[in-house]
């Protein structure tokens, strides 16, 4: 890469990785496998820097979508983690955020790929319907029927209204 190149790189990389992280934490569910997306989509985006560097954030995010799907899809995503030491922390009792979180996140996951991946671009991302297709390579007819079947399912699931703004 050239050195005008990389330090463009640089400058997104620095610029746009707390967006970005924010969004491989919601397709993964977890920190560290949020990180690792992360640092895979911008590996590639790197190597295609040249080419895409007009609009990179829709190529990584695309990257992201693509490789969590394949993750998903993958007989062994899923496992428990084996750690030394439980964390703890003291907090305050916030017992009905957690179970509205741990309700809804259960719902989340009980989605299809494709459809949970749609909600967590439009309403997490706050994406267009354009930018979510264009990502996920398919129609803005797609990306509205899927939004709306998601927000449907979603409320069978958690068994009371879902209100999700754009």
């Amino acid at each position: 890469m050239h050195p005008d190149q990389q330090h463009d790189f640089a400058e997104f990389v620095a610029a746009r990785s707390d967006s970005l992280i924010r969004l491989a934490y919601v397709l993964t569910d977890d920190q560290h496998a949020a990180e690792d997306l992360l640092q895979t989509a911008l590996a590639k985006t790197a190597g295609h820097w040249r080419r895409i560097r007009s609009n990179p954030e829709a190529y990584v995010r695309r990257v992201m979508y693509h490789e969590q799907v394949g993750r998903w899809r993958s007989p062994r995503w899923g496992r428990e983690r084996v750690v030394d030491t439980v964390p703890e922390r003291a907090t305050g009792d916030r017992t009905a955020e957690v179970d509205t979180r741990i309700t809804l996140g259960q719902a989340l996951r009980a989605l299809p790929v494709r459809k949970r991946a749609v909600l967590v671009l439009r309403y997490y991302e706050d994406l267009s319907e354009s930018e979510v297709a264009k990502i996920m390579g398919c129609s803005v007819g797609t990306v509205r029927s899927q939004t709306h079947q998601a927000i449907a399912r979603l409320r069978q699931l958690v068994g009371e209204p879902v209100t999700l703004e754009a």
